[in-house]
């Protein structure tokens, strides 16, 4: 790989990193998550993606103190998004999951993302431009599989 090819992959890695970035804030837009810190949206999307789990758990994957996360989790559940149930195996532990008008609230807001994307691509690119796209996610994709 020469030096010109060096400088064209660099590019497009500071490029990619950058609209990446961009999306991600287009799409949070696009579903209002109220007034939820970052935290407490990262314990929804861990609760969401795997499932029921305990606050030391949380705590572990977020890399912060059982106590930190505690009043994270103290304050989803005066929310109504998040509820505890004791653990069947472990009475001492509360096993966390998310309520029902949470689940509700992401699938929302999935939808409002998607949908959002959906009317951009329609109204920015032409077929020709959607068939570029399509090209290029499959090789973004080829860069995040394993």
């Amino acid at each position: 790989m020469g030096k010109q090819d060096s400088k064209a992959a660099m590019a497009l890695a500071t490029e990619i990193h950058a609209i990446s970035g961009k999306l991600k804030r287009k799409l949070r837009e696009q579903a209002s998550a109220g007034d939820l810190t970052q935290s407490q949206l990262a314990v929804l999307g861990h609760l969401d993606r795997n499932g029921a789990t305990t606050v030391t758990a949380l705590a572990r994957m977020e890399g912060v103190r059982s106590q930190s996360m505690g009043a994270t989790v103290a304050t989803l559940e005066a929310a109504g998004m998040v509820k505890g149930s004791p653990d069947p195996n472990d009475g001492r532990q509360t096993i966390l999951s998310l309520t029902p008008a949470c689940v509700a609230l992401i699938k929302n807001g999935r939808a409002a993302r998607t949908d959002w994307l959906l009317k951009t691509i329609r109204t920015k690119l032409t077929a020709q431009e959607q068939e570029q796209l399509a090209a290029a996610i499959k090789l973004l994709n080829r860069i995040v599989d394993p």
